[in-house]
């Protein structure tokens, strides 16, 4: 489970890079991508088992000024929760 007390990494074999072909990044694990927007790109940059979910959440209120905190909550929640079913990312905690 992922809260904001968890510090999320991404789990082993799984990496970020930047594919010139599409012009996006990707978060690659072996045989598989996915392709990430803006706003993921920036939740997977800061999953590195140093910050806490709601450091993160902190961190892109302050990039997202217009976006409403409770709307940020949800999509950094919801999306780590995507990335951890997929087996992309580890939920440490403190």
């Amino acid at each position: 489970m992922i809260d904001f007390h968890s510090r999320p990494r991404l789990a082993p074999k799984v990496r970020l890079r930047f594919d010139s072909a599409s012009n996006q990044f990707l978060l690659l694990r072996p045989e598989r991508a996915m392709a990430l927007d803006a706003t993921a790109t920036d939740i997977v940059r800061l999953c590195t088992g140093e910050r806490t979910v709601e450091g993160i959440i902190a961190e892109l209120c302050n990039k997202y000024k217009g976006k409403r905190r409770t709307a940020m909550e949800q999509e950094v929640l919801g999306f780590l929760a995507l990335l951890r079913a997929r087996a992309l990312v580890l939920s440490g905690t403190p």
